[in-house]
């Protein structure tokens, strides 16, 4: 062979080597695994401090993983919180500024650009416009179907195993979007999820209470008509009891998609993220639903776990439109440069211990509240009425202090700052009114008015299978 064909040879050589290598390379780029559950409050992992619930898939992974217990959805403009909380999650912008017609620049859109498989399946609020279209591989729940069968999260499970076993090519990494249809109601849970509690030995929430005291302008929205007023402890109990046991039965189901990643033996190459929407009343404050601002309500539960991630526990103040970019973070990915979600990586790795100086969040027109520290502001617009806790020596919002004498001029300040917060999210509507109504509601025949009641419905009989 003549000389001069040689140097080409050994070039074309060179390529293939460095091609294959860099295939190598990304081959071996972690998987991401997110399970998106729906109304799951903050304080229903056992392992995270909840000594009644069973969720022991959810208990290994927080006790392998990393867990945040400031993670917050901003809020939403409309009834249905969920569809704002899971388009920020998705899009990584926050409540006032995403845009739900643009997929270019998404969670889905980046990884699949970087070359990853993208599957999602999840409720039809979870992506209701076009964000879904972003990934390769991508459907919808029977939301109905699916809370009605007695085993939340089974089919989302069984959707997400066959894919795993059949269609994924495990030539490239995958980001799998696994979004749960519960614990949103109805709350049907089959014998062997109820059965795994003593409703007699539930626990209320430490703020339990039979009336919400002001009229936060959803006091009879479509939430509020899930129990009569006042909220009995009998009602609240018979609620819970069937909350728990969808949740159990979700981390029955989470386990089954942690085990089959397990049996392909891609588990300790794949980063495990859990979260909610947000979570849910149930009993606190005197409300059932999530269409308030408390903790228990705009609060999620949050865990990574995966490689080079290290047990640990963090009260870092982050926003759930924070999960994309750490993601791409974990992963060695480069969010959009025009997110306004922030990686919380530096947190998990150790090197810093904070992360937002505050968190802004707002409900429609009638309610704004502000976390700075310790200290919370809960404001009321359409009545101006303001509330003021200590989260440190009162987590569950029971003292309000905006009226005593010595928190005045802070209530004052936090109002002052939450003006500034609106305006740098974006907030077209105002913490004042003009013309306010009465805040208080001191008579209670407002709860007790046939009207405001909800309509007694004959209790579905749970499937026992």
């Amino acid at each position: 062979m003549p000389q001069m064909t040689k140097t080409p040879i050994l070039l074309i050589a060179l390529c293939l080597l460095t091609t294959m290598n860099s295939l190598a390379l990304a081959d071996n780029r972690p998987n991401v695994l997110f399970l998106f559950a729906d109304d799951q409050r903050p304080d229903t992992v056992a392992a995270l401090g909840n000594p009644v619930i069973k969720t022991p898939n959810l208990d290994q992974l927080a006790q392998r993983g990393f867990a945040f217990n400031n993670a917050y959805c901003m809020g939403s403009t409309m009834g249905a919180v969920c569809n704002p909380s899971r388009h920020m999650t998705l899009s990584g912008m926050s409540l006032y500024r995403y845009q739900g017609q643009k997929k270019e620049g998404t969670w889905g859109d980046v990884f699949r650009k970087a070359g990853y498989v993208t599957y999602h399946q999840s409720k039809r609020g979870n992506t209701a416009r076009t964000y879904h279209t972003a990934f390769e591989f991508s459907s919808y729940l029977n939301d109905g179907a699916e809370r009605n069968s007695g085993h939340h999260g089974r089919t989302a499970a069984n959707t997400a195993i066959e894919f795993l076993d059949k269609t994924w090519n495990r030539e490239k990494p995958l980001f799998m979007y696994v979004g749960f249809a519960g614990p949103h109601d109805p709350r049907v849970a089959a014998k062997q999820w109820m059965d795994l509690y003593d409703r007699d030995k539930i626990p209320l929430p430490p703020n339990y209470k039979p009336f919400h005291p002001i009229d936060n302008g959803w006091m009879t929205g479509r939430d509020e008509k899930l129990a009569p007023w006042p909220r009995t402890e009998d009602v609240v109990r018979r609620q819970l009891h069937d909350y728990y046991a969808c949740i159990s039965s979700i981390d029955h189901h989470i386990g089954r998609i942690i085990a089959q990643l397990k049996q392909l033996g891609e588990l300790d190459n794949t980063i495990v993220i859990f979260s909610a929407d947000h979570g849910l009343a149930m009993g606190s404050h005197g409300l059932f639903g999530k269409q308030n601002l408390y903790e228990h309500s705009m609060r999620s539960p949050m865990i990574f776990a995966g490689p080079k991630i290290h047990h640990g526990r963090s009260n870092a103040l982050m926003y759930l439109f924070d999960i994309f970019p750490t993601a791409c973070d974990l992963a060695g990915l480069k969010p959009p440069e025009s997110l306004e979600g922030r990686s919380v990586g530096d947190v998990i790795r150790g090197t810093t211990h904070t992360h937002r100086d505050a968190i802004f969040c707002a409900y429609e027109k009638g309610q704004r509240s502000l976390r700075v520290g310790d200290w919370k502001l809960y404001r009321f617009p359409l009545v101006n009425h303001s509330m003021l806790f200590n989260l440190a020596e009162d987590p569950n919002e029971l003292t309000n202090l905006a009226d005593v004498a010595e928190h005045r001029t802070r209530a004052d300040r936090m109002l002052v700052e939450l003006a500034r917060q609106q305006k740098l999210w974006s907030d077209p509507h105002p913490h004042t009114s003009a013309t306010p109504t009465k805040p208080e509601i001191t008579d209670v025949s407002f709860f007790t008015n046939p009207k405001n009641q909800p309509k007694k419905k004959p209790r579905k009989k749970q499937k026992r299978q």
